[in-house]
């Protein structure tokens, strides 16, 4: 197949506000071209209800029928969304005629990993078919159901995508590519057949939560608070005993599994940087868990703006970090690239899961195709 333009949507765990709308051309195995990319912030009103749908959520918990609001939320959203699809074409001088195909991620508001003799289940709002009718081009969403439905994790899905740049950039088994968004994940390539991907712990979601509790803001701006803060080490250390650290992979998290409340009577400060320090500790366990533990890490994702954390990465990790820059990489555009590639491995019909990175008994297509 020809590569073809598409758009990939991407609006992450950690609610902070904006869509990631990028634009690539590609044919679903390598990157052709990296168009643009844009960070579009929603109107308030629909934030605030996103933040009302994610308690809504938590309540029900796959538990009896859908909450009332996931419905408002779901239009409210695709809408948005969908002008800022619009927003980002025109903008690259291109017509909605041009792309061929969007991949619509949705917003997860739950995500139940599986157990033993229990399938997991995941609920990402986002109407595909709404989407389409409103932009007139092929949308690819729902991506992770299939996956959950044959026995997968359904997450993270980043792998193929992860695995493709660092295929083009020619790095390998000593380079791994870390995601910190709400969640941090890691993709693992030998450089032939072998992709290993599993979510390693929390990144940025308990660390806002904690600062919004405390009415400083939406983040640790710069990591000004982690820095200025002392580690309780023994605290640390007890909530590195976490049996989710050690469990074999492949493994996924919900954005609440590792919540705020890890600092629970901490200042600011001190709060800021347990939070940090167990997020980089959590990921140097996650590296010895490879077949061979990586020297490098690419960091892409919000969490990489976040000095404080790039250091303690490499301090508490034992690794090397760069940012995603360094290999010619927009690290803020990785997850929202991820989906117009997925989308158009959609279109094609190839596998977007697989057992090494979802655990998925097979490699597994999934996402559902409107228009």
């Amino acid at each position: 197949m020809e590569p073809i333009w598409a758009v990939g949507l991407m609006t992450g765990t950690v609610l902070d506000g904006n869509i990631d709308v990028a634009l690539i051309k590609t044919d679903g195995e390598r990157i052709d071209d990296f168009g643009t990319y844009r960070l579009m912030p929603y109107p308030a009103s629909i934030r605030s209800l996103l933040e009302e749908t994610l308690a809504a959520a938590r309540a029900w918990n796959f538990t009896g029928p859908e909450p009332a609001i996931f419905r408002k939320a779901e239009e409210a959203l695709t809408r948005a969304q969908s002008a800022a699809v619009k927003e980002l074409v025109k903008g690259y001088g291109m017509t909605m005629a041009e792309i061929g195909v969007v991949g619509f991620h949705g917003q997860t508001v739950l995500h139940r990993a599986p157990q033993v003799g229990r399938l997991g289940q995941t609920r990402q709002l986002g109407d595909g078919e709404l989407m389409h009718a409103i932009l007139g081009t092929k949308v690819a969403y729902d991506f992770r159901s299939a996956d959950m439905r044959a026995g997968g994790q359904g997450a993270p899905l980043a792998a193929a995508y992860h695995t493709a740049l660092m295929r083009g950039a020619g790095a390998s088994g000593e380079v791994a590519v870390l995601n910190l968004g709400g969640v941090a994940n890691i993709t693992w390539w030998d450089g032939a057949d072998n992709v290993i991907a599993f979510d390693t712990g929390p990144a940025n979601a308990p660390l806002n939560d904690f600062i919004k509790s405390k009415g400083l803001g939406e983040m640790d701006r710069d990591g000004a608070l982690g820095g200025a803060g002392k580690v309780d080490e023994a605290r640390l250390a007890k909530l590195l005993q976490h049996p989710y650290l050690t469990k074999a992979y492949p493994k996924s998290l919900d954005r609440f599994d590792f919540g705020a409340a890890m600092a629970d009577g901490l200042s600011a400060e001190d709060g800021a940087a347990l939070l940090t320090a167990f997020t980089a500790s959590a990921v140097g366990k996650a590296l010895d868990l490879l077949p061979s533990r990586p020297k490098k890490l690419v960091v892409s994702g919000g969490g990489r703006h976040n000095p404080t954390m790039m250091a303690m990465l490499a301090s508490r990790a034992g690794v090397e970090v760069v940012l995603a820059e360094s290999l010619g990489w927009s690290g803020d555009a990785v997850e929202a690239e991820c989906f117009a590639f997925l989308a158009v491995r959609v279109l094609r019909g190839l596998p977007i899961s697989f057992p090494s990175t979802t655990g998925a008994p097979r490699p597994m297509r999934g996402g559902k195709l409107a228009g």
